[in-house]
């Protein structure tokens, strides 16, 4: 028999490549490798002969009966002074600022590594589960288990690539200690729900980072932003967040470094934006995450993209806080003046995040509406299939950026090998689509129903207006 996850999950193009299942599989059916479009699935490596269900109670895109917001309340329901709000989840704080020590080396204001290495130097855990670079051009970036901040640091800054959890979720079950782990919201997710299965990895992961996700990329995103870079060679090493002081933080640059030295670096406005924001080589599972804020996280980190911050080429986080003891840990970081933090209001995190929530609420249930007039599987959500009956522009909208994700998808490994270099062939095929894009964008500035507006009216007309 099928493993339940390659059956239910993976055979329906519904798995993000996180390897929480084939970690916890008690008979070592699955393991992860990539597949054809550049990302990672489980694949079997001997028949599943008890079919215990472990692998698939532990994925974050299975129809598993606790999503984010019942796993949050069983993790921080009964925390004194916890507050909750729907698309953030709970919450004890939020805050602005940076740590100066290790802002430049990071993505951001360095908060992230900041706090991991306060967990490691005051005794709190004793390991560290980040992604790190490895030098390997077929393997850019992997899972690594640190134990020092020199360590640590190393695994700094953003990875815009696959990586997959099967082996440190493996080490942290057969080695005893006490561990961080950083990942994104599925990840993280994924866990969650692997905890309540598993006493070892209840007892041994002690904190939960997580960061802020709008979409997931392929390998050969990273393989295309190259060849736009004019980068010849291999890449073996990408810094995805390079800092520049006469670009502001939001037109940060990837960094290219080939085995032979060669060095190239494209910025975020030269080509990177459109291929981001239009989706190409995004995997299926994107399309239906609705967790953008990392709701089971202990902590979680993300860029401050407010037009207050936006400007300082250096760097500044918005920290959401659920644990009393990352909490704690902050605070002693503020007196002592380690951090420059101060509060801001739960309305600023929510303000800085305003196109993902669109994309993670009123984009989602839009697709899960198309998925089931099609016959797809999608996963339950929170957020209900819609029609949008009312907005028309932003329906096509959606549709053209799935048309560009499946067609970029697809035709990058079906053309050409990753070495392939000729970028304006590839962009060509996809301009039709960016053309019509931009033409509905302009109708949509004088046509078109704005979507806070449709919240506003009453439900029933609501109800009407959606078909």
């Amino acid at each position: 028999m099928k493993s339940p996850v390659i059956a239910k999950i993976v055979e329906h193009d519904l798995c993000i490549g996180c390897g929480v299942c084939a970690a916890i599989c008690p008979q070592g059916v699955l393991k992860m490798e990539w597949n054809r479009y550049g990302e990672y699935n489980p694949v079997e490596v001997m028949q599943c002969t008890k079919e215990c269900g472990l692998c698939l109670n532990a994925c974050p895109f299975a129809d598993y009966d606790k999503n984010e917001d019942t796993i949050g309340k069983e993790l921080y329901g009964k925390v004194s002074g916890i507050s909750h709000r729907p698309g953030i989840g709970y919450y004890l704080t939020s805050f602005v600022g940076y740590s100066e020590m290790h802002r430049m080396a990071s993505a951001s204001g360095g908060m992230a590594t900041w706090l991991l290495e306060s967990l490691l130097n005051e005794g709190v855990i004793d390991h560290v589960i980040c992604v790190a670079p490895t030098g390997d051009p077929e393997k850019l970036f992997v899972f690594r288990v640190f134990d020092t901040p020199e360590g640590l640091r190393t695994g700094a800054g953003s990875a815009y690539y696959p990586v997959e959890m099967s082996g440190v979720i493996r080490h942290i079950l057969e080695h005893p200690g006490r561990y961080a782990v950083t990942g994104l919201p599925c990840f993280i997710k994924a866990i969650r729900l692997a905890q309540q299965s598993s006493a070892k990895l209840r007892e041994r992961i002690i904190v939960c980072a997580g960061l802020v996700c709008g979409q997931l990329k392929s390998r050969y995103f990273t393989d295309y932003i190259a060849a736009l870079a004019e980068v010849q060679k291999r890449v073996t090493a990408v810094r995805y967040r390079g800092k520049s002081p006469d670009h502001p933080s939001n037109n940060y640059h990837y960094a290219f470094t080939t085995a032979d030295g060669e060095r190239r670096k494209i910025f975020w406005n030269n080509g990177i934006a459109e291929a981001w924001g239009s989706r190409w080589f995004t995997p299926n599972a994107c399309n239906y995450c609705d967790d953008i804020f990392a709701e089971c996280a202990d902590v979680t980190f993300m860029d401050a993209w407010l037009p207050e911050y936006s400007s300082d080429y250096k760097g500044t986080n918005l920290v959401l806080v659920r644990s009393p003891l990352v909490q704690e840990i902050i605070q002693n970081g503020i007196n002592s003046r380690q951090l420059s933090l101060k509060l801001i209001p739960i309305q600023e995190i929510v303000r800085s995040q305003d196109g993902v929530i669109q994309d993670k609420n009123i984009h989602i249930s839009y697709r899960l509406y198309r998925a089931r007039k099609q016959g797809l599987q999608a996963p339950i959500k929170r957020v209900p299939p819609m029609c949008l009956a009312f907005h028309p522009v932003l329906r096509k909208e959606i549709e053209l950026k799935e048309e560009m994700r499946v067609t970029s998808r697809n035709f990058w490994i079906n053309q050409y090998s990753r070495e392939f270099s000729d970028r304006n062939t590839f962009r060509k095929m996809l301009v039709p689509y960016l053309t019509r894009l931009n033409q509905y964008y302009q109708i949509s500035r004088f046509v078109v129903l704005p979507i806070n507006a449709f919240y506003a009216i009453p439900r029933r007309l609501r109800s009407y207006l959606n078909g």
